[in-house]
């Protein structure tokens, strides 16, 4: 019959589907065989290494601990010889808005002293405001035809001496009240008693030594009164200033001098003196 030669559909279908009967692919090569690792071949990490790493860490941070403590005291033993040899590190803190000198009068000088002191710091003020307006005096005076040399005369006495005050009498004095040194007050004696003569110089302003208008003083100042009574204004108040400037220095040397005789540095700075002669001699 004819259903025997009649072929099946269902083979058909089984042939042609990829899954079950693929066609071969010259092609493709097969995949090598994968090797089955259960973690037996990885590399762990045993607890003795881990403990090994933190006995490492530990024995470096204590080396680290060892060298600051070594270093603190190091630094411990430096401030303290600082201290033993009266060095005394200052930080400039004066003026507040541009520091250029260390000033603490209330931290570093003794409450019975610090009065003496703040009217010694006044007078160092003091010298900079008559510096300063004699300045302005004088160059009031030569835009009214003076000669340029007075004018280069009061640039030359602000420039010098306000550093030099600080320099020669005030900053002695800060360390003799501070250090309580003979030596110190004596150089604060002889430098301030120059300061003294110049400003009762200043007041006076005689045309000697220096040029008669450069110091706005009493003398000049009537000088330029019969052709500009303004100048002459500025240079009556330049006197008035080295007048009181002058009047509150001589204050203060004599209570400096008082509190220097009271306490006994005579004695003491003749003995320094004494001292530093023999050991210059040998």
């Amino acid at each position: 019959m004819g259903s025997h030669n009649d072929p099946n559909p269902f083979d058909d279908a089984r042939n042609a589907n990829p899954y079950t009967n693929p066609p071969p692919n010259p092609k493709l090569s097969p995949l090598p065989p994968e090797h089955a690792d259960y973690g037996y071949g990885a590399s762990v990490s045993s607890p003795t290494d881990a403990t090994r790493d933190l006995k490492a860490r530990e024995k470096e941070l204590q080396a680290k601990e060892a060298e600051l403590k070594r270093r603190e005291e190091e630094l411990k033993k430096r401030e303290e010889a600082i201290a033993k040899a009266g060095i005394v590190i200052e930080e400039k803190n004066w003026p507040p808005f541009y520091p250029l000198i260390h000033h603490n009068i209330s931290a570093e000088i003794p409450i019975h002293l610090q009065k003496i002191q703040y009217v010694a710091f006044g007078t160092f003020l003091g010298l900079i405001l008559c510096l300063v307006w004699n300045f302005i005096a004088v160059t009031a005076a030569w835009f009214q035809g003076q000669d340029t040399t007075i004018w280069l005369l009061a640039v030359i006495y602000a420039i010098t001496g306000i550093p030099g005050a600080y320099f020669l009498w005030y900053r002695p004095l800060y360390r003799a009240m501070r250090t309580d040194s003979a030596l110190k007050f004596s150089f604060f004696f002889l430098t301030y008693i120059c300061h003294i003569t110049f400003c009762a110089f200043a007041t006076l302003a005689p045309p000697i030594i220096f040029e008669g208008e450069s110091l706005a003083g009493i003398m000049p100042a009537f000088d330029i009164l019969s052709w500009n009574a303004t100048v002459s204004g500025f240079y009556f108040i330049g006197f008035g200033l080295y007048a009181l400037e002058t009047t509150i220095s001589i204050w203060v040397i004599q209570q400096v001098y008082l509190y220097f005789r009271g306490s006994g540095k005579t004695v003491q700075m003749q003995r320094e003196a004494t001292r530093t002669t023999v050991m210059a001699a040998l």
